[in-house]
């Protein structure tokens, strides 16, 4: 029988063929710029806002003598700085080996700790909407259709008494699912009344405005989706950039240092900023399930 020379042969002495390392999808970093926000101090103190009281006209008769009312403000809100950390220990022995590797570990790492501190900003601000007070609509359970929709945004125009006023929508990626399905070719007949946004949705899967209202898709998960499966619920919200507020006191800092003794070097992340509602008598609140549809 004839000698074979098969790659079976060099098995155990065969290298791998090593590709650059990918990194975990992460929701996109738009929270931030959808909110209010301060920068214009430091330190942990807690930025409180005010709000005056509301004067009333009345008719008043020839020759009365006009009183004096109370015109002081009162704390409304109030923000408190929390401070945020992560921490990467990269040995010299590994960092020494990435010139056999794609990836650069030090790169990377640093780069992970950005993407972590986005995280858990969008978190904390995705979580801030369940406590807009003007108005809620839906709830756990419920369904998202088209006219919670306009009624959230309809409630929030009424809450800032303006029709004109720049509104946000966020809502969960799923729930848009949803919607797109009854104002498409998967809905029938559901939007007659508009077939060219039928249309829209059909051809794009995704149409940015409803009502002059700027839409906003959300894919994160827990803890910013309640529950899990499918009885998955999220809170989104309908309101104008002060509604919600972002306060830095200390921007997102990565720094490098060295620690001698154990041979490498910590990459460390930190962050202080406070974040909450500021104006939530101007945003609604709207509820439905966050469930991947199924046909």
């Amino acid at each position: 029988m004839a000698n074979l020379n098969l790659f079976s042969d060099l098995g155990a002495i065969a290298q791998n063929v090593q590709e650059d390392a990918h990194f975990v999808v992460r929701e996109s970093y738009i929270m931030p710029s959808l909110v209010k926000q301060f920068g214009d101090m430091s330190g942990s103190n807690p930025r409180v806002g005010y709000k005056y009281n509301q004067g009333a006209a009345q008719v008043i008769a020839e020759g009365d003598d006009l009183t004096s009312h109370s015109f002081i403000p009162s704390a409304d809100q109030t923000l408190t700085p929390v401070e945020i950390g992560l921490q990467f220990f990269i040995g010299d022995q590994r960092a020494d080996s990435s010139g056999n590797v794609p990836e650069s570990v030090l790169v990377d790492a640093a780069m992970e700790l950005g993407l972590a501190a986005g995280d858990i900003i969008t978190t904390h601000l995705l979580q801030d909407m369940g406590s807009l007070t003007a108005g809620t609509i839906g709830a756990f359970g419920s369904v998202l259709a088209w006219g919670h929709v306009a009624a959230a945004i309809a409630g929030a125009r009424q809450a800032n008494k303006s029709s004109g006023v720049q509104l946000t929508y966020v809502m969960h990626g799923f729930q848009w699912a949803k919607l797109a399905a009854s104002a498409s070719v998967a809905g029938a007949s559901t939007m007659t009344q508009a077939p060219s946004y039928t249309d829209e949705v059909t051809r794009k899967g995704y149409v940015g405005q409803f009502m002059g209202v700027d839409l906003v898709q959300i894919y994160a998960g827990t803890p910013a989706v309640n529950g899990a499966g499918g009885t998955a619920w999220f809170v989104g919200g309908v309101f104008p950039q002060q509604a919600l507020a972002l306060d830095w006191r200390r921007p997102i800092r990565i720094r490098a240092q060295r620690d001698e003794s154990r041979r490498g070097v910590e990459l460390n992340l930190s962050a202080v900023y406070a974040h909450g509602i500021w104006r939530p008598d101007l945003g609604y609140n709207i509820s439905g399930f966050a469930t991947q549809a199924v046909v």
